[in-house]
């Protein structure tokens, strides 16, 4: 079953799924810069676009652009900021 998520006044949506087991959400992000939390730990590759990220604890912010890939710690969070729309593959660990 697919679960629409919409966050910070529809600037990033996803959609939810299942896929052999594993939970992952395909989104876009809207330019601007926004905070997420994380419960479990998340690998997330740039589809499109480009995405900066700053990790939790960290001061820099890193970028990846589309076929690269990052990874956010469980029970941590990250700042992410898009310069132009931009879309993402979240893999729940």
């Amino acid at each position: 079953m697919l679960k629409h998520n919409t966050y910070f006044e529809g600037k990033v949506q996803s959609v939810g799924f299942e896929r052999l087991g594993r939970k992952l959400t395909a989104g876009v992000i809207d330019r601007g810069e926004f905070h997420f939390n994380t419960d479990a730990p998340e690998r997330m590759t740039v589809s499109s676009g480009e995405l900066f990220v700053r990790l939790a604890g960290k001061s820099e912010w890193r970028n990846y652009p589309a076929g690269t890939v990052f990874e956010v710690p469980g029970k941590s969070g990250f700042d992410v900021r898009a310069e132009e729309p931009s879309a993402y593959v979240c893999e729940f660990l």
